[in-house]
């Protein structure tokens, strides 16, 4: 799955050889550069959250919606990974697959989830087509093992925890080092007791993780 970067490169301290300093950056590789050319666009507003400039650039975009434009990512893991709502929105309208995977096995989802985004976790999993889509969303695992439950018990997102759960997400599947996602929050923690919670209705006894 992808992780957020920096927009603005490295700020350093002020050079007294300015000049020197200043020549020497004109000849930095751009920060997108190896973005092939005709997704540049759709990657600088997708990263950036300037919907006006995503709806344009997708309106001179011949290709398919779904392009991984780095790492795999498509636009929506993109807009997902940072948060942008209204560019997820927008991507979903114009028909942005739900279940792409990037090249860690990764959906949308999970990256919203990791990030705590819960409009926008609520947004995909509404923008489903069917019941059978959502499970097979909730239940996907990346490369790591995770589901999108694990990420967001992870980051101990509360509202995204809830809402995965209520969408039917199992809170007793493994990932591969064997850990549900109650093992992966602070003990006693609300979101320790939410996941334990879970976890006793679907074994149908008292559950509390140590």
């Amino acid at each position: 799955m992808a992780v957020q970067r920096g927009r603005n490169g490295m700020m350093g301290e002020e050079d007294d050889e300015g000049g020197l300093f200043e020549e020497e950056l004109e000849f930095e590789e751009e920060p997108d550069s190896h973005i092939p050319l005709h997704l540049r666009d759709i990657f600088n507003a997708a990263e950036s959250g300037d919907v006006d400039a995503l709806r344009q650039a997708l309106d001179n975009f011949n290709g398919s919606i779904d392009e991984p434009l780095e790492d795999g990512d498509t636009a929506l893991h993109i807009t997902c990974l940072y948060g942008h709502l209204a560019c997820v929105e927008l991507l979903l309208e114009r028909g942005a697959s739900v279940e792409a995977k990037d090249e860690d096995g990764a959906i949308p989802l999970h990256d919203a989830c990791a990030g705590g985004y819960t409009e926008i976790a609520r947004l995909l999993i509404n923008n489903a087509p069917d019941p059978e889509c959502v499970k097979r969303m909730l239940d996907t695992f990346d490369e790591e093992g995770d589901a999108p439950l694990h990420h967001a018990a992870r980051g101990e997102h509360l509202d995204v925890i809830r809402l995965l759960i209520a969408s039917g997400a199992s809170a007793c599947r493994n990932n591969l080092l064997g850990r549900t996602p109650s093992e992966l929050v602070e003990p006693e923690s609300e979101a320790c007791i939410i996941l334990d919670e879970a976890i006793s209705a679907e074994i149908g006894r008292p559950y509390r993780s140590t």
